[in-house]
């Protein structure tokens, strides 16, 4: 017997356990939760951190030095060999530019544009920031580098 020729009999899913349907199922009594206490109770949830009483692995160990990374700014990345091969020449490249072609995932973030890889079009491009090298290239190119004009928030006055 082979086994394509059980799984045709059988089937291809396994039956589900269905607790709590009497002694003779052998599910029944418990439900197969064992005896009293919470686990053995409806709502119960175990925190992930939860060390059954013991000092949680976040306490155990002292804490130095600082961290910034909330403090970090997240930005879309692109290459300047992405822009030689998806725009003309004489092309505005910015944000949105970018999100019609798939380049980045959307507009939520900033755009930072690198140096990787030569361009040789004239396109002018318009990103928060500018690595060294990509700003040289693209200005050797011929094209030109500009930040986007800042949206001013007016402050309330109480």
């Amino acid at each position: 017997m082979m086994i394509h020729d059980i799984t045709a009999k059988v089937g291809p899913h396994k039956k589900r356990k269905r607790v709590g349907r009497g002694e003779a199922s052998g599910h029944g009594g418990t439900s197969t939760r064992g005896h009293k206490g919470a686990k053995s109770r409806a709502g119960w949830v175990s925190r992930p951190s939860y060390a059954g009483g013991a000092t949680p692995f976040a306490r155990r160990f002292p804490k130095r030095g600082f961290s910034n990374a909330g403090f970090r700014t997240d930005y879309w990345v692109t290459n300047v060999r992405d822009l030689e091969k998806h725009f003309d020449s004489g092309a505005t490249v910015d944000i949105d530019a970018l999100v019609k072609l798939g380049l980045v995932p959307n507009a939520k973030l900033p755009l930072k544009v690198l140096g990787a890889g030569d361009i040789t079009k004239k396109i002018h491009v318009v990103a928060v920031a500018f690595s060294g090298t990509a700003k040289t290239k693209i200005e050797a190119a011929g094209g030109s580098c500009k930040a986007p004009a800042e949206k001013k928030t007016e402050k309330k006055q109480a």
